[in-house]
This record gives structure tokens, sequence and C-alpha cells, in this order.
């Protein structure tokens, strides 16, 4: 197949869930199918960037929006875009140049199928599709909205999350049925997408790991209990869950293990995370690899109150053979059998308690451990590969050029 994959934002580094997942399938597909890679991305230019993808991506076209990347210019930019009926998640990844690009490309339709990736790029694709285009939903990013207006406590953000789940709502309706078929995380998503759009197809295909990198580690002594989260530190949802579990689960931990300590294992660390820092608790910052931390770790945990998609991070965890504790936000999306896979705990008590047998039980957590092991192996990025390039190919077989709006 020759794929058109169109995704807004830099890839590399590959630092987040979106960028590894999106990284992986990519890097598989390649390896059979002729991928052009339309990356595009604003700020200043970042020409180590730009040689660096194109070593690992030859087929890569880039465009460079200039732009500041000043607090002031960003929110200038969000009151200029704030009229628009499209959510600023969209509107800020919309260029004229990307527009054009895509548009002229799909029109000559020498592409046998085309990915927008996210929906943060889809309004870079013409109304009218006349090569089937598919659209890779990481989360239902609707979900994800409502979930930060919710939670948030900060009036303001609180006020501009409102906002932008109300317009998110709307827009990713309509969005979905601009596309021939969805491509899904997780179950749960899919479910929630067709709530949108009955008339939709959409196909799941899951998260997966890296297998080669994150190999199976010994299990950890516990001495000293070692308890880590992975995850980038600037997000809200992982800002939430570090802040939760400082609050209102780790005390109890530290009441019965006193030389436990929390590694908080992720790059740019809000200053609400930074706050967290203690004698036993370490905010590490951006680290080299996150696998030395999974390496010593006792147990490592997910505790989640935010999100949507599906949770790379406890993949990682188990593919190296370590005990999760998560909320059930935390693990959606994945196909996991609780208590054999992972424990699952959404109160602070039942999480506290889960660590607590974790540490207490080195026969028990070795039977998680293997348990892990077993389902990362069935994940490899390149069996989910393999899926996705599925999906494209029902997607071309069945395409009709009347579909859009």
């Amino acid at each position: 197949m020759k794929i058109l994959w169109v995704k807004g934002g830099k890839l590399l580094p590959v630092d987040t869930g979106g960028k590894i997942r999106s990284y992986n399938i990519l890097r598989h597909l390649a390896k059979n199918h002729e991928v052009t890679f339309l990356s595009y991305y604003s700020g200043r230019r970042d020409r180590s960037y730009e040689s660096e993808l194109l070593e690992q991506f030859p087929g890569t076209h880039i465009v460079h929006v200039p732009a500041s990347e000043s607090t002031l210019s960003q929110y200038v930019d969000y009151i200029w875009r704030l009229s628009s009926r499209a959510p600023y998640a969209v509107t800020k990844f919309t260029h004229t140049e990307v527009r054009r690009t895509v548009t002229q490309w799909l029109g000559e339709r020498n592409f046998d199928v085309a990915v927008c990736d996210f929906l943060s790029a889809s309004l870079n694709f013409p109304e009218r599709l006349m090569v089937p285009s598919v659209l890779f939903q990481h989360d239902v990013e609707a979900v994800l909205w409502r979930r930060l207006a919710e939670t948030e406590t900060a009036l303001p953000q609180k006020f501009a999350y409102r906002i932008e789940a109300a317009k998110m709502a709307s827009y990713e309706r309509l969005a979905i049925g601009r596309f021939c078929h969805v491509i899904a995380v997780s179950q749960r998503d899919r479910e929630e997408i067709l709530k949108m759009d009955p008339r939709s197809r959409v196909s799941v295909v899951p998260t997966g790991v890296d297998t080669q990198r994150y190999r199976v580690a010994p299990s950890a002594s516990g001495n000293p209990p070692i308890v880590a989260f992975t995850g980038s530190m600037d997000w809200e949802p992982n800002i939430d869950a570090v802040e939760y579990f400082c609050r209102e689960i780790w005390p109890s931990i530290l009441a019965d293990f006193p030389d436990a300590r929390f590694q908080i294992v992720g790059r740019n660390p809000h200053p609400r995370v930074q706050r967290l820092q203690s004698a036993s608790v370490e905010v590490t910052g951006t680290v080299q690899s996150v696998m030395d931390y999974l390496h010593s770790a006792t147990v490592v945990i997910v505790p989640l109150r935010i999100g949507g998609g599906t949770r790379l991070k406890i993949f990682e965890a188990m593919a190296m053979g370590k005990a999760v504790v998560s909320t059930s936000i935390g693990a959606e999306g994945l196909e996991l059998a609780p208590g054999r896979d992972l424990i699952i705990a959404d109160t602070p008590q039942s999480f506290a308690a889960s660590i607590r047998q974790f540490l207490r039980d080195p026969q028990l957590r070795r039977k998680y451990e293997q348990a892990a092991v077993e389902v990362a192996t069935r994940n490899d990025w390149s069996e989910i590969a393999r899926a996705f390039a599925k999906v494209l190919e029902e997607s071309r077989a069945g395409f009709h050029s009347d579909r859009g709006v």
C-alpha cells in the first residue's frame, strides 16, 4: 500500500504515549508498505529534529510553521481562536500550507489510503475525501476534556476546560463522520465513538509494547520498597494522579514502610509536581531511560483519575515483569484481567492496601509479575502494526468517494 500519514507536532523525541504509539506503528508499517509521513510543527525551526526524522523515515515531508513559543503569545492565540466553532486543541494544529498540501495530494490520488493521526490534524483534510482516509483516535477527546473540566479546581482553567469540552463534543461528532473509517485503541473508546455517530465504521487496534526494548528484569528485592510512576509530568492527568497519590495514599504506605520511596519519573515536571519532592518522594525530571527506574521498582502504580485511550506505561512496566496497581481509569482500554494481570483499586484505602499486599508478599508479587510478562508478549508492536495495516486494507477495499460532508 501507498500510505499518507499526517500528524501535527513533532514525533521525536518519542516521549509521550501518542508519540510512542504513532512511532512504533509507523516504523513497522514502513517495513512492508510505502509510507509518506507528513510531519508539521510550529515554534522555532529545528534542523536537528528534521534531519533525525528524515534519517529514520526517508519518506517524510516536513512543514515548519513559524510561531512564537512565549506564554503570552499562546494566550493571545487562544483568545484569537476563541470564536471558532472548532476547539482550540484542533484549530491550533490547523495550518494553510498543510491543508493545501494534503488537499493537493489527495486530489491527485497518488495514495491508496491516508491516515489522520489524532483528531488535532483533522481540519487539514478536505471536506470531500477522494482517497480512503482513516481517523486514528488515540483518545475520545470529548471524554478527556469533560473529565478535565469536572476535576479541575482552579476557576480560570475550569472555565476554559468547559468551553473546550463543549466545543469538542460537537466537533468530534462531525469529524468522525467525515472519515471512511475510525481506528480506536480500545473497545470502550469504540463504544463512545459509536454513541456519537452510530453509522461510523470503527475498528479497535489495541496498544502495544516494544518487547525488544523493554526486557524482563529480575524481581526487585523490595529493600527498600520502591514505588514508581512513569509519564509526562506536564500533562494534567498525570499531575493530578501524583498529587492524589501523595495526598491520599502515600502517607498510609509510609506509616507501615517508613523507608519506602516513591519515584515520579517523567519529563518536564510541572511546579505542582516539583512541590511533591520530599525525603520519601523523588521527582526525577527528564531521564535518559525510564527502564532503569522500572528495573529497580518493587511496584508500579497508575493512579489516574482523568484520561482516555490506553495506557502504554502499564504495558511497558508489564514487559519488564512488574506488578502493577492501577485505578480503573488508569487501565481503561486494556484487555487485562483484574486480580490476575494487575490489581485495580479505585479508593485511596484499597489502593494503599494493594500496594502493601505486594510489598509484604514477594510470592504474590512474583505471581503477578509472571502474568504481566505473558500479557506483554502477546502485544508486541509488530503484531499491532499488522492489525493496523489490515484495517487500512479493509478501508481501501470498502471505500466510496462520495463519503464526506
